[in-house]
């Protein structure tokens, strides 16, 4: 049995490594590999569980792609730029307010879409232009975008990582609220005044003058009016459980978009943001199903089952101690696939060990989108390069603006991971 998911899980690695050698994108050669697999499994081509693996995370698939359409639908209302000339108008003289604010704006996004490629390129270009007339260097910009975005992907109430893991080790994702919101928030703004705190005042005209402007109709209540749809209908499920109809994130997300289109002070080209929406979420749409493929494939096999048991047989120091680097590190390899490959094991053997479950995969899932400028990926690390036209060594200055934070930002969730039985207050927030 041990030999044969072995054989299965080399397949695997050996199918996805030729496919990377060949110049194939990752969804596609996490495909090849998935494909290989369960060739040698099966001894041909079971569509049947290609088929099953492909509709696995198909609810979470929807929730990105509506709440993403939600949030381009807000941008090319004007929305976004509203709200952010809106805090360099008044707090210019005041840098940390700014700061602060620019840091809650960065979160929003990815906070609802679980997406940290949707908050580079829905706020990503106007907060990085602000902070370049504050003075902040373009490498430090870019870094503060990346390491917001990622923790906005982390923040709740969507974040991927934590579903996909808990779906796998059948733990409904409750409770996760407070010790995401704790991790992230803090993690952003840690990323924020650490780079960017100390610095020139922000030339209003210049900063000004790189912002789009927003139209002239667009107001507060314009703005805040599809949130209050959102939060009302969500809210509304939870008081009244029995009274309300259960409606689902993407329904919610489709009526809060709606409300966009009701308020927006100009007529919005409602088929052509639904096109670039669904173009720019293809990759992203492309690996959760080709994740889905890869993880039925290998627990039919057992090698699902054969990586569990070599990372639940792990001393417990040594996975405190590496970690930090383990999930990054699985992140940029195999993106998304790290959460139910690694998540779900190690969630049974925090849990086994006493440790409250939801602060550890709250800890981790905090962890997880730091890989997202890793190679051979680099998803969101890409986009942030692409939004800012940095000009720097990618691989080289960028991630070394990184460095800092991002450590800071572990050393957090780890503690938060050793502590977690400490920290089971938070859970249910």
């Amino acid at each position: 049995m041990f030999i044969h998911a072995g054989f299965v899980l080399a397949v695997i690695v050996a199918a996805f490594g030729v496919a990377k050698f060949l110049r194939l994108n990752t969804e596609l050669s996490m495909l090849a590999g998935a494909v290989a697999g369960a060739v040698a499994h099966f001894h041909g081509l079971p569509v049947r569980h290609l088929v099953e693996g492909a509709f696995t995370y198909f609810d979470v698939c929807l929730i990105f792609l509506t709440a993403t359409f939600f949030m381009n639908l807000l941008k090319e209302a004007g929305g976004i730029a509203f709200i952010v000339r809106w805090i360099v108008r008044t707090f210019h003289a005041r840098r940390s307010v700014c700061l602060l604010l620019l840091t809650l704006v960065m979160l929003v996004p990815g906070a609802l879409t679980g997406s940290g490629a949707a908050t580079v390129l829905t706020v990503g270009t106007l907060v990085g232009s602000v902070l370049l007339t504050m003075g902040v260097p373009h490498t430090r910009a870019a870094a503060i975008v990346f390491l917001c975005a990622a923790m906005s992907a982390a923040a709740p109430p969507i974040n991927l990582w934590a579903m996909m893991a808990a779906a796998g080790a059948n733990m409904p994702y409750v409770g996760f609220m407070l010790p995401l919101l704790v991790l992230s928030v803090t993690g952003a703004l840690l990323s924020m005044f650490l780079l960017a705190g100390k610095g020139e005042p922000i030339d209003l005209e210049s900063a000004l003058a790189t912002l789009p402007e927003p139209p002239k109709d667009m107001s507060w209540g314009r703005v805040l009016l599809p949130f209050g749809v959102l939060f009302a209908l969500v809210v509304a499920g939870r008081l009244f459980p029995f009274r309300m109809p259960i409606l689902g994130l993407p329904l919610i997300f489709l009526l809060s978009a709606a409300a966009v289109l009701l308020v927006s002070p100009v007529r919005l080209p409602l088929f052509d943001i639904a096109c670039t929406t669904t173009r720019s979420l293809m990759p992203l749409v492309g690996i959760m199903v080709v994740v889905g493929v890869l993880i039925q494939v290998m627990a039919a096999s057992g090698s699902r089952g054969l990586i569990s048991l070599g990372v639940v047989t792990l001393p417990l120091g040594v996975l405190f101690a590496t970690l930090f680097l383990i999930l990054p590190i699985s992140e940029g390899a195999v993106q998304y696939a790290a959460a139910p490959l690694l998540g779900v094991p190690l969630i049974m053997l925090f849990n086994m060990k006493g440790m409250d479950p939801v602060i550890a995969l709250s800890a981790m899932a905090v962890m997880w989108p730091l890989g997202d400028c890793l190679p051979p990926t680099a998803v969101v690390g890409r986009a942030v390069v692409m939004e800012l036209d940095y000009k720097g060594r990618y691989y080289g200055d960028f991630l070394k603006a990184c460095l800092v934070p991002a450590a800071l930002i572990s050393l957090l969730a780890t503690l938060f991971l050793v502590f977690s039985k400490n920290l089971a207050f938070l859970v249910g927030g």
